[in-house]
């Protein structure tokens, strides 16, 4: 079973991500029983057959936005972000939405090409669990969630900017 990062923590990843192969449609792939974390168009595809199952998850393209899933949010368990590439930043604003406007609460999951340099930035937008990349170290990887010992700005996990959480005695120069 593979690892996964999860609430600051390596532990055992006991989720599948199904993707769909050359010839796969959403309406037609089979989604196997189990903790499956599936596409968004198969979920809309097979909604009917899927939402009796549980727990349930899925995951969302750079293309997919949060609002995709407004009236379903709170039927997940999980809720995935997928990185296809390392510099494909739109899944830090649909995780953001998903916390700060969809008031999603379930574990928020980044998928895909996820590596330590991410991690303190993803966990600023809300996320909680990460699948890093299989070929890099994990162990590694969860330092950088304290790569940065301190944030200037507001975000998901910090909810007043810098000068708000620091004292100064002002100094009168005159």
């Amino acid at each position: 079973m593979p690892n996964i990062i999860k609430y600051r923590e390596v532990v055992s990843d006991d989720w599948f991500v199904l993707r769909l192969n050359e010839g796969d449609t959403p309406q037609t792939v089979t989604v196997p029983e189990g903790k499956v974390i599936i596409p968004l168009a198969v979920w809309h595809a097979q909604e009917a057959t899927l939402s009796s199952r549980s727990p349930k998850a899925i995951w969302l393209s750079p293309d997919e936005l949060a609002e995709d899933i407004k009236t379903d949010i709170n039927t997940f368990d999980v809720i995935a972000i997928d990185f296809p590439q390392f510099m494909d930043g739109r899944g830090y604003s649909t995780a953001y939405n998903l916390r700060a406007r969809l008031k999603f609460t379930g574990e928020l999951r980044a998928i895909g090409d996820v590596l330590r340099d991410q991690l303190f930035y993803m966990k600023r937008v809300g996320f909680d669990a990460f699948a890093v990349r299989a070929d890099k170290d994990i162990h590694d990887a969860l330092k950088g969630l304290t790569d940065f010992s301190e944030k200037y700005q507001t975000s998901w996990d910090e909810k007043n900017p810098l000068y708000r959480r620091t004292h100064r005695d002002v100094v009168n120069a005159g």
